[in-house]
């Protein structure tokens, strides 16, 4: 053997780096894929927490204006059941 030519130790040796570097490459592209469909959920999370806060901002506003109302009813302005309508079924 002259020093041109790869000895079988050195071919193996880039096979498995080879082989390594596959595996490496697979593993980096499925967790990509990965990243990517977690960045998806939680930007779909991110949305649904927005529209709940909204929706929570809104029943709180609601709240108080119920509250409000309440605080300020007399005593002849209190309903009875009959000023109440009843549910249609």
């Amino acid at each position: 053997m002259n020093g041109d030519t790869p000895s079988k130790d050195s071919s193996m040796t880039e096979d498995a780096t080879r082989d390594r570097l596959d595996a490496l490459e697979s593993r980096l592209a499925y967790q990509e894929d990965w990243l990517d469909t977690l960045d998806h959920a939680l930007a779909a999370q991110d949305r649904r927490v927005a529209q709940l806060e909204r929706t929570n901002d809104m029943l709180r506003e609601r709240l108080r204006n119920l509250r409000q109302s309440v605080d300020h009813m007399s005593d002849d302005d209190t309903p009875t059941p009959s000023d109440e309508i009843p549910p249609h079924y």
